[in-house]
């Protein structure tokens, strides 16, 4: 094992940062007039939400920290309480940002014939309408809470838009404070005429005196609360992991609030009150000079405009399976078709469709087979996939379910999940005590002839329809006897707590993924020093292990090429000097989400390639149940070998980490190189070998 030196120490950033950092390289994206306008307020609106994910879980994280009295720095070397006020600092930094790129959307939008305006913007005859619209259909759903000596300050839920209002009652001349949540069901746009529309705050703050009658409205004021949502459940003490889970369910709605939005300029006494209610102190306000809850710019990014939007593409079925279904008139036996052969699906230029959800179509269909197997992280509470799970228990089929209920933010769909298929008589198992199970993978057991045979699909993504279409993901459909064995001894073990053999081709965490990871590492080392050119090259969401951040370096400085391709959080920094140029680090942020995960190594002229579920953080590799598969067959190599390609070819969308932690992109760096889109050529790729099929 690599030993942490100061010179790999001073080589790592923290995670927080890093994540703000990609947060701002997909601002980049909203901000660049080459995306159309509805496409850039669609980035707008990911970076709003990744944001309030952020603060709810990373700075709830280390709030939990200080207020633990935990002391030990970080890798950057600064303690709890120094990292969150530079967590802060930059985070505000990003706000005022996207405060900036909101303005000059909704300025070009205008431009385009369509009008995102204010009430003072309104025309008299408009307010009239405006003012009976909310009187009929709005006023109905809203509940006005006062706070006085018999009504007690309102339980304020998290991520809500609220406005406090301060009001004189006109009989007793007193002040009082009230709170008006804006219910989420009603949306933030209201069209007004053809082109314009007003956001719902704006008509509902106007419109106060129709909400508390009797009461002279002298100031309204919009905020937003954040509460932590960094709950771990409590395995140790749980008898039952459902019910451990509902119970958490119920307490995340009431964690600690941990960040209050208001509007600058907002009265002091309002927000007194509402640091003293929510028990929060002044360095947690943020002062919003624009808009609050910029998720509404993903309202903006549905409105129904062609001409400033990206037409959506259309995945193309696999080749294999086009050819199948010809030979067929029509229709296609995938387990004939795997059986000729691997087949390496990648996701979302490949059909999700017409290859997973077939599988367990098929599967379910099938009278040959006679179990099915599989894990479930995030499906979606609208999946096809379970449904398939659901008719093929229902047929009698043996089927096993593992549903991971420790899915953050997918608990209650999960738990629901469950039930369902609990209901249709399959064998559901909740997850594991102490880990998460965030594999991604399916045992299918046919009949044939006087045997069985086993037919595996997996994935580095989750069996959701819906992100498929927007995630990158590869998912492998193999009838290997060897996977097969490998995946069989792993449901034992997640199904019965069977002991674990040693797996012939998978890694599996928390067994042997980071052992066998950091063998392959070790072993470039080895032959780099025995004057070999090894090379390793990663594709992966996050690298914030610090194991894996020092056996990394250490492999650079050692002469290992190493490629690293870091969509998000990366703890690692180039140093020329000590890496002389060996090691480059880029992230690719675009029209889709990157997030397959792929190793390559080439050491001694042999090449392996796995792909899985897994990134380089420690949870990954030490609190989970992960796999990382190998791509055996030539032509699944060939293809994982060109993604890695065009991927590292990009000049469009790349950025490039440089020693000092920032991220300059590709373009900036040499901006005499041709422009290469990896998304683009990928989907021409997929176009081509679909129109050739």
């Amino acid at each position: 094992m690599a030993k942490t030196t100061p010179e790999a120490s001073r080589s790592m950033v923290s995670r927080e940062l890093s994540s703000l950092a990609f947060n701002a390289r997909v601002l980049h994206e909203a901000n660049d007039v080459r995306n159309l306008l509805l496409d850039r307020f669609r980035f707008l609106a990911i970076v709003a939400s990744n944001v309030d994910e952020f603060f709810g879980v990373r700075v709830g994280s280390i709030q939990g920290q200080i207020a633990a009295g935990l002391l030990d720095a970080g890798p950057d070397g600064r303690s709890p309480a120094e990292h969150l006020r530079s967590i802060l600092a930059s985070a505000r930094i990003l706000a005022e940002a996207q405060q900036q790129t909101w303005r000059q959307l909704v300025s070009e939008l205008h431009e385009a014939g369509h009008t995102i305006t204010s009430w003072e913007g309104l025309e008299p005859s408009e307010r009239v309408q405006a003012r009976e619209r909310f009187a009929r259909e709005i006023l109905p759903v809203l509940t006005p809470l006062a706070v006085d000596a018999s009504h007690p300050f309102p339980f304020v839920s998290t991520l809500g838009l609220s406005i406090a209002v301060v009001m004189e009652d006109e009989e007793a001349e007193t002040s009082l404070f009230g709170r008006v949540k804006i219910p989420p069901i009603l949306g933030r746009l209201i069209p007004i005429g053809a082109n314009a529309f007003l956001p719902i705050e704006e008509l509902i703050r106007n419109n106060l005196d129709l909400v508390f009658v009797g009461h002279k409205i002298t100031n309204s004021t919009l905020f937003r609360v954040t509460r932590n949502a960094d709950f771990e459940v409590s395995e140790g003490a749980a008898d039952d992991l459902l019910a451990a889970v509902e119970e958490e369910l119920r307490q995340r709605r009431f964690g600690h609030a941990v960040r209050l939005e208001i509007e600058r300029g907002a009265p002091r006494d309002v927000v007194d009150l509402l640091l003293h209610e929510l028990e929060l102190d002044r360095d947690a306000v943020d002062e919003v000079a624009g808009v609050l809850n910029l998720g509404i710019a993903l309202e903006v990014a549905a409105l129904d405009i062609p001409s400033l939007r990206s037409p959506r593409w259309v995945p193309v079925v696999p080749t294999r399976i086009v050819d199948a279904a010809v030979a067929k008139d029509g229709g296609s036996d995938l387990f004939a078709l795997i059986n000729e052969g691997d087949l390496l699906v990648h996701h979302p230029y490949e059909s999700f469709d017409a290859s997973v959800d077939r599988f367990f179509a098929q599967a379910a269909e099938d009278p040959n087979v006679l179990s099915i197997r599989s894990t479930l992280y995030r499906t979606g509470e609208a999946s096809s996939i379970p449904a398939h799970l659901i008719k093929a228990a229902e047929a009698g089929k043996e089927v096993v379910v593992l549903v991971e209920l420790k899915a953050r933010f997918d608990e209650a769909a999960n738990i629901a999940w469950g039930r369902k298929l609990e209901d249709a008589g399959a064998h559901v198992i909740y997850g594991m005590m102490g880990l998460k199970t965030h594999c991604k993978a399916t045992l299918v057991v046919r009949r044939e002839g006087g045997s069985v045979r086993r037919y595996a699909h997996l994935s580095t993504g989750n069996y959701n329809p819906k992100t498929a279409r927007l995630y990158t993901d590869l998912g492998l459909f193999t009838a290997n006897e060897s996977i097969g064995a490998d995946l069989g001894s792993l449901f034992n073990y997640l199904t019965g707590l069977a002991k674990h053999p040693a797996y012939g081709q998978l890694l599996v965490a928390p067994e042997s993924l980071r052992s066998g990871l950091t063998a392959r590492i070790e072993a470039a080392i080895t032959s780099a020093a025995a004057g070999g050119r090894p090379s390793i090259t990663a594709k992966v969401n996050a690298l914030v292990d610090r194991q894996m951040i020092e056996l990394l370096d250490h492999a650079a400085a050692s002469g290992v090429e190493v490629d690293l391709i870091v969509r998000g959080m990366c703890g690692l920094l180039p140093d020329k000097k000590r890496h002389g140029g060996r090691l480059r680090i880029r992230s690719i942020v675009g029209e889709l989400l990157e997030h397959s995960r792929i190793y390559r190594f080439a050491i001694d002229g042999s090449v392996e390639i796995l792909a899985g579920s897994a990134d380089l953080m420690d949870r990954n590799l030490d609190r989970r149940v992960e796999v990382l598969f190998p791509l055996l067959d030539p032509e699944s190599q060939r293809r994982a070998e060109l993604i890695i390609a065009t991927l590292l070819a990009d000049t469009r969308n790349s950025w490039i980490l440089q020693p000092d932690g920032a991220w300059l992109r590709s373009e900036e760096i040499n901006p005499a190189a041709p422009e290469r889109s990896a998304f683009k050529e990928l989907k021409l790729a997929a176009s081509n070998a679909h129109e050739a099929a």
